[in-house]
């Protein structure tokens, strides 16, 4: 099996309520995590890990937004116990990241939204292939089943059809007879596009 050299978030952004805060970090204590956290002035904070494979620091921003705490950066990590609580933290917490995990040879690109995994991509050099992809063809399926505008214009074009029968039947002048006719028979040829 590959060795795993690094694992980078590229994009990751985070939004925790204050108890999801003291959770995401207890998180962190939990799974031994060497952590320190740092409130500054503002209200903000920053959750400072210490790699222990590469000996750096993680700063781990928390912008205070109304009653969130809102992380949006970078980082790049080598401790796999970092990067697997990291992994948990996006997951449990439904964040969103694009992670590059780079091996010798390749790296795997995991695109998450809201704690899930969406997309992952093998890249090797310049070429990248698919491996998965979420399709969440249920939720598809529903959206076009309820869409009715179709059915709301067929409606529609029924009424104008109804409105200019009458007001063809009220006219006598044969010059804007003709001019109903017109009109009625592009109703009825959209009418007859739509039902078919």
């Amino acid at each position: 099996m590959a060795k795993r050299l690094a694992t980078q978030y590229v994009k990751t952004c985070l939004q925790l309520t204050e108890a999801e805060m003291a959770m995401f970090i207890q998180l962190f204590v939990d799974h031994q995590a060497s952590l320190q956290v740092k409130v500054l002035e503002n209200g903000n904070q920053e959750l400072v890990l210490l790699d222990n494979e590469s000996g750096k620091e993680i700063v781990l921003p928390f912008e205070r937004e109304l009653n969130t705490y809102v992380c949006r950066g970078t980082c790049s990590i080598t401790d796999k116990n970092l990067v697997n609580t990291m992994r948990k933290a996006v997951s449990t917490f439904k964040g969103s990241a694009t992670v590059h995990r780079i091996y010798e040879t390749y790296t795997m690109i995991y695109e998450y939204e809201h704690g899930s995994v969406v997309k992952i991509v093998e890249r090797k050099g310049q070429s990248d292939r698919v491996i998965y992809e979420y399709k969440d063809t249920a939720g598809m399926l529903e959206r076009l089943f309820r869409k009715d505008g179709v059915e709301q214009e067929i409606q529609s074009i029924k009424i104008q059809i109804n409105q200019m029968l009458d007001l063809r039947n009220d006219m006598g002048d044969p010059a804007v007879r003709e001019q109903i006719d017109d009109r009625l028979y592009q109703l009825t040829h959209r009418l007859f596009v739509l039902e078919a």
